[in-house]
């Protein structure tokens, strides 16, 4: 079967896990640090924080963009978390 006429396997929200890319002094990074806490929180979902002025490659890929989400590796979003559309994205 093509790769592309594949679902994806559908995770429960407890076996995803949320990156937040951001670094020290964001105002946005501290928005989008309280949100994901509190989305992942409900969820059951893991989240972890990575600081981009602590990683060459983060900050070349993302220093733009941040604050960064990733559900498991793959972009969600950047600048602004909206906490329903990641809740979704982690249910769904």
């Amino acid at each position: 079967m093509s790769p592309l006429l594949r679902r994806k396997e559908k995770k429960r929200p407890d076996e995803r896990t949320v990156t937040l890319i951001g670094k020290p002094g964001c105002h946005l990074c501290e928005d989008a640090r309280e949100v994901v806490g509190r989305v992942c929180a409900e969820t059951g979902a893991r989240w972890e924080e990575k600081d981009i002025s602590q990683d060459e490659e983060l900050y070349r890929r993302h220093w733009e963009q941040i604050p960064v989400v990733l559900i498991d590796g793959e972009q969600h979003t950047f600048w602004r978390v909206n906490a329903e559309r990641l809740r979704r994205a982690l249910e769904g």
